[in-house]
Order: C-alpha cells, then sequence, then structure tokens
C-alpha cells in the first residue's frame, strides 16, 4: 500500500514558521498544499490504484479529492488513519458537517465526534497502527490502496517522517515499529 501525508495545511505552514501551535482546528489545504495534492495524483495515477482511503481530517480529505476524480474511485473514510491527537489541528469536525461538507462521501460510520478529546499516547496510535496494519493485510487489494493520512500515524506504521504531499510504499505484511521518535518534524 502507498501511505500518503496530506499536502501542506494552514496549520503546517504557520507552525513551521513560529513552531508554536496557532490553534487552526481541522485546517484546510494552503494553495501549496493543494498543488501538492495535484502533483501525488499525478504521480500515483499510473500505479494500479484500485482503492482510496482517507483520514476524516479535511486536510486529508482534500487531498484525496484529485486522485479520486482523476481514477474514478471513491474515498473510503477510516478514523484509523487519523492524525495522533496532540494539537489544536487534531480536534476534527463533527461527522454531521463532514457529511454536509462531502455529499459524496460516507461517513455514517463514524462516530459523531471521531477524534480523542486529549493527548494520545505512544502506545495508543502504534496500536491503531498495528489494527490498520492487520486489516489492510486482510485485504486482497492493499497493493493497491492509497492511504491519506498524517505525519504521526505514518511514523507510527514505518517509523519515518515524511513532508507533506510525500509518499512511502508500505508492506503490511511487515511488522511496524514498536517505538517512535516525536521529535523527527
Amino acid at each position: 500500500m502507498i501511505l500518503l501525508r496530506h499536502g501542506q495545511s494552514e496549520f503546517n505552514l504557520r507552525f513551521s514558521e513560529t513552531r508554536k501551535d496557532p490553534g487552526i482546528e481541522d485546517p484546510r489545504l494552503t494553495e501549496l498544499g493543494h498543488a501538492q495534492a495535484e502533483e501525488a495524483a499525478e504521480a500515483l495515477a499510473g500505479e494500479g490504484i484500485t482503492r482510496i482511503v482517507a483520514s476524516p481530517y479535511t486536510r486529508a480529505l482534500q487531498t484525496a479529492a484529485p486522485l479520486a476524480r482523476r481514477l474514478g474511485l471513491p474515498v473510503h473514510v477510516h478514523s484509523l488513519v487519523r492524525e495522533r491527537y496532540a494539537f489544536a489541528c487534531d480536534v476534527g469536525t463533527h461527522r454531521d458537517t463532514l457529511a454536509t461538507d462531502w455529499p459524496e462521501h460516507d461517513f455514517a460510520h463514524l462516530d459523531t465526534v471521531w477524534w480523542p478529546q486529549e493527548t494520545e499516547s505512544t502506545d495508543s496510535i502504534l496500536s491503531r497502527a498495528r489494527s490498520f496494519r492487520e486489516e489492510m493485510r486482510e485485504r486482497p487489494d492493499w497493493a493497491h490502496t492509497v492511504v491519506v493520512c498524517h505525519w504521526g500515524f505514518i511514523l507510527a506504521m514505518t517509523g519515518q517522517s515524511v513532508m507533506n504531499g510525500a509518499w512511502l510504499r508500505v508492506d503490511p505484511c511487515q511488522p511496524g515499529p514498536e517505538q517512535v521518535n516525536w521529535h523527527h518534524g
């Protein structure tokens, strides 16, 4: 499978300038973030993708949109691939609002508040990554799946830090990291 980190968000832009939480909840993509999403869609279009999974955060849904359009595929929204809850940007948007804003996606399986209410522990996100890895391992199409997700989730899946709009190939049959270093990015 391919883990694609969402494009640059308003939060990423402000945080990189100040290294302080700018207090932006569920941020949208910047102009650069939209360009990164388009570039990823173009680059991944020839990869034989048959399934797109995305986190329910707006920045991930916006990043998945160009690829879904280009390939004519639906986006499967999955909260297991959400970001580690640690900053204001990790406060999500209520399920019903997402359903109104993104009528082409199915959000019915999500809790109305699908994100945690307090900082997520390392053990928790590593456990989430293991659960997703196991789920993907059981899918016959895992090798043709793009998962639009987040820095912390990718770190928990691979132990690697990636920039906005970048992606990694991951074999869910291989074990993930036992520990992660949150000071990568």
